[in-house]
């Protein structure tokens, strides 16, 4: 049953950007980023419980076992039938724990995809919510096989023949956020950010200190409004002001609007049009320039 109490807190530590809802146009790429990471922000989970109806989650990847960090099943949005994935960060210390920070080990892309092909069999469309730091760096799960199990995601997302509509509800970090990233259409909450890698990271790699993080931010182009000029992602889906934390009902409102839509949309194309127009679209991607050897 769709839930619209959601209730927002805010701790002292997160109340600057808070305080003064403003419009995107006046923050800071680095302000956004830290909207985007607000502990409030609404989660995957948050999204399935107000934006679905009796929805039912399917556990573990058959292999090895259930990861918290991949949360999915079947539900339906506004009376579609659809499969939904997700990555869940947790809340608390406790759930925090149990969902691993929302960075998926293999097995988490592994029940995804599983999800992903049952789904295919019964002809439903795929909805995946990203938000994720990275999949998991530790060594059991590389051990695991995690670079397998991200490069088969992308291998298969390629190739269902099912409508599959991605939405950026918070960070999209790296080969993690892939994972469960490639759909016929790919929306992005407006503060949420999609990148090779974090601001830190990058801050650490390219200049030696990670407090360059904010310059990092700006150059690394992360945001919605760069990411469609480059045909990253295809559509903005508009945050109420300060954020999606100061107003979740709104933002429910507005990601379920974008769903529906574009599921309606997708459902006037045959399985085999899906194909050729997902496999162009991500081969389109990118700019290049030739340069012409004498």
């Amino acid at each position: 049953m769709t839930n619209n109490n959601f209730k927002s807190n805010s701790s002292q530590n997160s109340k600057t950007l808070a305080a003064t809802p403003l419009d995107q146009k006046e923050y800071s790429a680095w302000e956004r980023v830290q909207i985007c990471r607000h502990p409030e922000r609404p989660h995957a989970s948050d999204f399935i419980k107000n934006i679905c109806d009796n929805f039912t989650e399917m556990h573990g990847d058959r292999l090895f076992g259930d990861d918290g960090a991949i949360i999915g099943g079947v539900g339906y949005i506004g009376g579609e039938r659809c499969v939904i994935i997700g990555q869940e960060k947790g809340k608390c210390t406790e759930s925090r724990l149990k969902r691993n920070f929302g960075m998926p080990h293999p097995e988490g892309y592994r029940k995804a995809l599983r999800l992903m092909k049952f789904a295919e069999k019964f002809e439903l469309p795929i909805v995946t919510l990203i938000d994720t730091a990275g999949a998991f760096p530790g060594l059991a799960a590389e051990e695991r096989g995690q670079g397998s199990a991200i490069a088969t995601n992308l291998l298969e997302m390629a190739k269902l023949r099912v409508p599959i509509i991605c939405v950026l509800i918070g960070e999209g970090c790296s080969g993690g956020a892939l994972g469960i990233g490639v759909g016929d259409t790919i929306g992005m909450l407006e503060h949420s950010y999609y990148s090779v890698i974090s601001p830190e990271g990058c801050a650490s790699i390219l200049w030696k200190d990670a407090k360059m993080n904010a310059h990092a931010a700006e150059v690394l182009k992360i945001h919605a409004e760069d990411l469609i000029e480059y045909g990253i992602v295809d559509e903005v889906i508009k945050e109420p002001k300060g954020g999606a934390h100061l107003d979740p009902p709104t933002t429910f409102s507005s990601v379920k609007n974008f769903i529906l839509s574009k599921i309606t949309a997708l459902k006037g194309f045959s399985s085999g049009e899906l194909l050729e127009n997902r496999y162009q679209k991500f081969r389109e991607m990118g700019q290049y320039d030739t340069i012409a050897s004498s």
